[in-house]
């Protein structure tokens, strides 16, 4: 099978569609919160690194951002995501009005907030491990400034970006514009994105193949382009990209 055909690296029901979670609700364990207004993705690692959560009349005009640390595994019914939160500890964390683009002093401050482990530091997707931890600390730590542990990292994640901004980027293979984003599948279980969507041919009557992220050469935000290390045919060569229901995983 050529390298630039559309690839299942995933069995389809760990795999969740994005678009498909936009506007979807967002329940903590005392009641709802807001829904989904967007996703941030580290496009170094490939992961989700945060949903954003649009807290309508709950939190006037402020959004919040929830690591997937908080929802543990991807636990979904119908179109209600649930978090392992409450909605006190949501309100007390730091807000993201002040520190837009997300930078690592906010990250720092965030995940001092709630106690979770830095995914910045360590071999594993999440830091130490491979997936978002399962358990929070029985209340959040003090928010405050702690001491420092070694060389600090950069001031701001250039690494950080919204899924919202990259949706419709133009994506070019080796030999020529392939298509446009469409949308990313992420694994359910380790938040990782595997494959970006992408929508070849018209942008209304074209077919959507599967591009893995690791064929993914580099991102101008510039000029709004996806660089694939791909050709147009062994791209076009494969099945068209049909989306699985989402269903909720155990």
């Amino acid at each position: 099978m050529a390298a630039a055909r559309a690839i299942e690296t995933k069995d389809r029901s760990m795999l969740r569609s994005i678009q498909q979670l936009y506007g979807d609700k967002l329940g903590a364990s005392d009641g709802e919160i807001g829904h989904v207004k967007d996703f941030y993705f580290d496009d170094k690692n490939w992961a989700i690194r945060y949903v954003v959560a649009d807290t309508g009349s709950w939190l006037t005009g402020r959004q919040v951002l929830i690591s997937p640390h908080a929802f543990g595994g991807f636990h979904q019914s119908g179109k209600l995501l649930l978090v392992n939160l409450t909605r006190k500890q949501i309100e007390g964390c730091p807000p993201i009005a002040e520190h837009k683009p997300v930078s690592r002093v906010y990250e720092e401050e965030y995940y001092r907030y709630y106690g979770w482990p830095s995914y910045w530091q360590g071999d594993g997707l999440w830091g130490t491990s491979g997936f978002p931890i399962v358990e929070l600390p029985a209340k959040p730590l003090p928010n405050k400034a702690a001491a420092a542990t070694g060389p600090h990292p950069g001031r701001a994640d250039a690494h950080l970006r919204s899924a919202q901004d990259v949706n419709g980027y133009n994506v070019q293979a080796s030999d020529g514009i392939l298509g446009h984003v469409c949308d990313f599948m992420m694994d359910a279980e380790s938040w990782a994105v595997s494959q970006l969507v992408v929508k070849t041919g018209h942008r209304i009557s074209g077919k959507e193949v599967l591009i893995p992220t690791n064929k993914v050469e580099r991102i101008s935000y510039e000029k709004s382009t996806v660089f694939v290390n791909v050709t147009k045919d062994a791209v076009e060569q494969g099945s068209a990209h049909h989306l699985a229901p989402a269903v909720a995983v155990a």
